[in-house]
């Protein structure tokens, strides 16, 4: 579970990030502008985002991502007792939230929690079908015994649409979880992207809605 916290208290920040890489792969942000450097750079299953940060804070950093829509599953850290503060994260789009001073293990089962609730898998290699598997650490599909590489974009576009089966997937909402914010692809790109994973696992396995998006299933 790869995980990005943003946290500009340097001392709790290396208390949660011994902790964390423990059991958890964790990326450190200590204000908005690293973390949008490090989502430039790769792609996230939980943002910890603390509220009260030097520069943009926490809620309009989140608001932001929505805006790209970015649905990266996210809980705050808090030390604000107003229930407004909680009230608009919510508003935002965030998932859960936890106020300090709180205990390292109370962060843990959250986090659990919320890989349970989004169905976050940890695993390096998901079945696509009874003779079909995807190594995502190898950007690699085993089908029929067979190894067949993907691209980086295609394997990133593959894991996206597994880890979202089965729900209406936009075209933005593609394009803004799997490319930078910097180099979006054209609709045609999108497509050619789209129609090599289909050639590999199947034409039927990804299904275009017309004018709104795609369905994995």
């Amino acid at each position: 579970m790869n995980i990005l916290l943003m946290e500009d208290d340097a001392v709790l920040s290396d208390i949660l990030l011994d902790y964390l890489r423990e059991s958890f792969t964790v990326e450190y942000a200590f204000n908005s502008e690293e973390v949008h450097r490090l989502l430039s750079c790769g792609k996230y299953d939980l943002f910890i985002f603390d509220i009260n940060v030097t520069g943009k804070n926490g809620l309009d950093l989140l608001e932001e991502l929505r805006s790209y829509s970015d649905t990266t599953p996210t809980i705050f850290i808090t030390a604000y007792t107003d229930t407004a503060y909680l009230q608009r994260a919510f508003e935002l789009g965030a998932h859960d939230y936890i106020k300090k001073p709180f205990e390292l293990e109370e962060l843990h089962a959250r986090i659990q929690n919320t890989k349970r609730l989004f169905n976050i898998d940890t695993k390096t290699e998901i079945q696509i079908s009874q003779t079909m598997y995807f190594c995502t650490l190898k950007n690699e599909i085993i089908k029929d015994g067979v190894t067949l590489s993907l691209g980086s974009k295609d394997s990133k576009l593959l894991a996206y649409f597994l880890n979202n089966a089965a729900r209406l997937i936009s075209t933005e909402e593609l394009t803004q979880n799997v490319w930078d914010y910097d180099s979006m692809p054209s609709d045609a790109t999108l497509r050619s992207h789209i129609r090599t994973i289909r050639d590999i696992i199947g034409k039927d396995k990804i299904i275009t809605v017309r004018g709104e998006g795609y369905i994995y299933e």
